[in-house]
This record gives C-alpha cells, structure tokens and sequence, in this order.
C-alpha cells in the first residue's frame, strides 16, 4: 500500500506504507521510510537491541525470557518482565501508524502468550536485499563479470558500518552480526574474483592492500592480491606479499600458509599464471637541460637467443625470484628430512611392539 498523507496539529505528516519501509541492521539498527527518506533510529543502548533481535528474528516469535537475556545479560531488573514491556511499548510508537481510513492497519509488533513477534509484512531488510545482490553477482560472475563487479559492489555499498551496531552483545544480535560479517567478506572475496576476470587488476590492488590489513589472517584476500599485482606486471611484490603473510602466520599462528597459497605462489614464481595484462609504457621525460643520457651497454639490451626479448641484467627482481626460489627449495628439504624423521620413529615404535 502506498503512503498516506495525514493531517496532524498544525501540519502535513507523510504516513509510510509498507512497500515503502525497510528495517536496516548493515550498521546500526534504524527503520528508514524510502518516501520521505527519513531514519528512525532507537536512541537507548535497550531500544536498539530490542528492534535489533526482533529484526533479526522477524517472523518468529521471540521468548520475552531471551529478550530479557538480551537486553540485560546476567543481570536483570527485579521487575523484569515490566522493564520488557515498558521497552516494547516504546518500540511500538517509533513503528510508523496508518493514516485512519488507509484500510486495514498493518501491525508491526504483536504480542504472543509467550512473547513477542515482528511482522515486516511487505517491507524488506537491508540484509536480505545485501544476500540477494550477492546471489545474483555471483551467478553472473563467470558469464558477465563485469556486471557481476556492479552488482556486488551494489550490495556492499548497503552497509553503514559493523552489522547491528550499538545492539548490544546478546547472543540474538552478535551472533547474526558475526554471520553477516563473515558474509561480507566472502562477497568481498568473489567480487575481487569476478574484477580479476573482468581485466580489473590493476585498479583493485589498493583496496586488497587495506584488506589484507584488516584482516590479516584471511589467506584469500593475500591470494587476490598476489594474483592482481602479477596480472600487473608486479611480480617481485606478489611474491613478496606472500613472504608478508607467511611470517604473519607463522608468528601469530605458528602455521605455514595453506595449499592454496602455497600453490599460488609457485605458479607466480614459474610465470605459470596468465600473462600479466599489458602495461601503458610512460611516456618519455625530456632531459633537463645540461643533464647527459647514459646509454646502456650492448649487452644490457641485445636480445636473448631465439626469444626476442630483450635480456635483463640482475637487480632486486632477479634477486627476489632467486632468494625465494632458495627458500622454496629449503622448505622441500626440510619437510623431506621431517617426513624421514616420521618414518624412522614409527619403525622403532613397530619394532619395539
């Protein structure tokens, strides 16, 4: 139903309908009407996680004993119960109220014999538009990833900050808060996928660098990295981006990286990834006036036998590939001299059976 204009003391008040309603919780927790684009945010640390863990559950019906848990934790009013209602009596009169005579009047917060129950009716929830804009970018990532980057970037752009933020840490609220963070993170990851497929490289190496900052324990985004700055003709920084995260997990979680990074690492350090896409060559700086141009020796700049490319002498490009490629092979010996450990202490334990 669409929006009612209403006449209320002195002046016009817009009365939202529900197809115009949406109850947001990708930061803090607020009821926005799309009509007159206004929010309405709880301003009490209860309110907040009240209409939080109603939106949360909408639909259901809520025990008031885990509203009470979630509200107060361990340390409850003496007057529990009336504490509850008196909150859920606030909540009710921040819901917006049909204009008389709109038709019949939809009901937001109903009362049940054993709590409480948040009906959204027609209107949505930022997180659920958020879960379906990623749903659709990811079915398109393989056929169209460029309108797959769109997409996700659409649905990540709903969220305002920390998921339920100012609720609280009840278990209803940090507990889908923790869930829809790790969903943003995963879209985060496919869409960085889907850029990589769309020829976007070099324009998502800044951001993966804040993200491996932010969170960095979480190898995927490493490997992103890795692969954006090989595609842009960086290779000593991809691989000294995984040399970054392997002492990091080292020494925060006394690991080596996974499989996956190890294995994209290897493939960046043989070329065995795609070329990296084409740089645009600088354009040329005049020389100061006065100033004299060395040129390179013959050596420096003949072609290599057979390749047509020209050879490049030894500087800190070759010299990573090399110390790497030294560290690569002194990690196969020494897992090879642990695995000769292993067997020859499970062959003295068989024999002393």
């Amino acid at each position: 139903m669409a929006g009612t204009t209403v006449r209320r003391g002195s002046g016009l008040v817009e009365i939202p309908g529900e197809d115009e309603m949406e109850f947001r919780i990708l930061g803090p927790v607020q009821i926005y009407d799309d009509g007159v684009d206004v929010s309405v945010v709880p301003t009490g640390a209860k309110q907040r996680a009240l209409l939080g863990a109603l939106v949360v559950r909408a639909g259901q019906v809520v025990p008031a004993e885990r509203l009470v848990d979630e509200l107060w934790a361990e340390r409850p009013p003496a007057r529990a119960a009336n504490a509850l209602q008196a909150h859920v009596a606030r909540l009710r009169r921040l819901l917006p109220r049909p204009a008389p005579g709109s038709g019949e009047p939809h009901e937001w917060l109903v009362t049940r014999p054993l709590g409480y129950v948040l009906r959204l009716g027609r209107a949505p929830t930022d997180a659920q538009r958020f879960h379906r804009l990623v749903a659709e970018g990811r079915a398109l990532a393989a056929a169209d990833p460029g309108r797959a980057v769109e997409v996700l970037r659409e649905g990540l752009a709903l969220w305002r900050g920390p998921a339920l933020e100012g609720c609280g840490r009840g278990i209803i609220c940090s507990t889908e808060a923790a869930l829809l963070e790790e969903s943003r993170l995963v879209a985060l990851e496919t869409l960085y996928d889907a850029c990589l497929r769309a020829g976007l490289a070099q324009e998502i190496t800044g951001e993966l660098e804040e993200l491996t900052t932010a969170h960095p324990l979480r190898e995927r985004f490493y490997e992103l990295l890795m692969t954006a700055l090989y595609r842009s003709g960086r290779q000593a920084e991809a691989l000294g981006t995984y040399e970054r995260v392997r002492r990091r997990l080292v020494h925060d979680l006394g690991i080596e990286p996974g499989p996956v990074l190890r294995s994209r690492m290897e493939a960046i350090l043989h070329h065995g990834l795609p070329a990296p896409s084409p740089r645009p060559a600088p354009s040329p700086r005049p020389a100061a006036p006065g100033s004299t141009v060395r040129l390179l020796p013959a050596a420096e700049g003949r072609p290599g036998p057979g390749t047509g490319e020209t050879v490049r002498p030894p500087g800190p490009l070759h010299d990573e590939i090399a110390w790497l490629r030294h560290r690569l092979e002194r990690l196969a010996r020494e897992q090879r001299d642990l695995a000769d450990r292993l067997d020859r202490l499970t062959a003295r334990d068989v024999a002393g059976l």
